[in-house]
């Protein structure tokens, strides 16, 4: 009953992270279009309001005419909506299926003996520590370099390098590839609500007191805004990342989430300058051979055969070594011995079969051979962070089974 329950709150926080995060990224892209997209108002009205910019725009049947203030408005209406419960439930649900998934469970998921051998309850404290003191370091470089966006950008890459090569030298490739979108996604929801709404509160107590309003809230809010559009597109990959083990895998898994991100950073940035009116090809163009290049560096090579000298069960004329190979008896031995701690009726490292798989009867790892094959075999994935110790020789035994047709 309690796996049971863990994988409804598992379903239910994921989708609620979804549906929050779609609400999030949906307003955020839509404001900066907006923003690059309005134009100076030609109504002298408009003009005499101090109206800055405004547009047109058709949906759903009806007409739009949203308008930008240059400083604040003269009037604070009275009906004025805020944007942000979708940055903190975003985070909120992230965060509590990161510690369902990920902190309740470090042994299995964070922890790779073959990166760092770490006991669970260090690991779970630098897991929460990248995301403490990403959003720090970070925070300190903007408040630092305030007026150099250039250095400061360049810096924040750098960051971000350097953490993701930390992370995939701590962490298992899978929890490394979380963690640094979990970091980043930190640092963007702390951007709302340390400087983008605490400076808009300002902003309207100034108003509402007469007082003048200051610029440098809105120059501060503008800025932490930008920077999370850029980051978006990085941390969407990262968090789908964990469906597909090629990427975080790789022996340099470091480097592909980096170029990977940079391919993102860069399609974000076409279609910012797209709403200025600048189509400028080269970005996707660098962004797409960019994802190529990845591709063709990460694709799996072809297992290596197994040795003749693995055990045979071989009938009489039979080569021992094919034999072996080919034969299921051996593959659900070594299922026994890997793969049922996890993918079984009862497993003993998971509440439920990791999932939904069970290799606990040869039929039913026949059934998923081939998924056996390309998480085992192809891009030894499996078993998760080599917990149980598979081989080499093992690996290449249930590839010679599957390739002979998985009998």
């Amino acid at each position: 009953m309690e796996g049971y329950l863990l994988d409804w709150a598992n379903l239910l926080l994921r989708w609620l992270h979804v549906i929050v995060a779609i609400a999030w990224i949906g307003s955020s892209f839509y404001f900066v279009w907006l923003d690059n997209s309005l134009k100076p108002p030609t109504d002298k009205t408009l003009k005499d309001q101090g109206v800055g910019g405004e547009l047109w725009a058709v949906h759903g049947g009806g007409f739009y005419n949203p308008q930008k203030y240059l400083g604040a408005p003269r009037h604070l209406p009275e009906d004025l909506h805020w944007f942000y419960w979708e940055s903190y439930s975003t985070w909120l649900s992230g965060f509590g299926l990161f510690s369902v998934l990920y902190l309740f469970n470090p042994k299995v998921f964070l922890i790779d003996p073959n990166v760092a051998n770490l006991t669970p309850t260090v690991a779970v404290l630098l897991a929460i520590g990248f995301l403490v003191v990403g959003w720090l370091f970070y925070d300190i470089l903007c408040r630092m370099l305030q007026k150099n966006e250039k250095l400061l950008a360049v810096l924040v890459v750098a960051f971000v390098v350097i953490a993701s090569y930390a992370a995939c030298h701590l962490f298992s490739g899978r929890a490394a590839f979380l963690i640094i979108g979990a970091m980043i996604a930190t640092i963007m929801s702390a951007n709302v609500f340390f400087w983008i709404i605490p400076g808009q509160r300002k902003v309207v107590a100034a108003m509402k007191a007469g007082q003048p309003v200051d610029p440098i809230h809105g120059q501060r809010g503008k800025q932490r805004s930008v920077h999370n559009t850029y980051f978006t597109l990085p941390v969407l990959f990262a968090m789908l990342s964990n469906h597909y083990t090629m990427t975080y895998s790789h022996p340099h898994n470091w480097l592909v989430l980096v170029l990977i991100m940079l391919a993102g950073v860069l399609i974000r940035q076409f279609f910012i300058l797209r709403h200025k009116g600048v189509v400028n090809p080269v970005y996707p163009i660098v962004a797409v051979a960019m994802l190529a290049g990845t591709a063709a560096w990460i694709a799996p090579s072809k297992p290596a055969a197994a040795p003749a000298s693995a055990p045979s069960t071989a009938p009489a004329g039979g080569t021992p070594g094919e034999a072996a190979a080919a034969d299921i008896t051996q593959v659900q031995a070594l299922m026994q011995k890997h793969c049922i701690q996890c993918h079984s009726a009862a497993p003993t490292m998971m509440p439920t079969a990791a999932k939904g798989l069970m290799f606990d009867q040869p039929e039913k790892t026949k059934a998923h051979a081939q998924q056996i094959y390309q998480q085992v075999v192809l891009q030894k994935a499996m078993p998760l962070g080599n917990i149980t110790k598979m081989t080499d020789e093992e690996r290449a035994l249930i590839g010679k089974w599957y390739e002979g047709g998985a009998k």
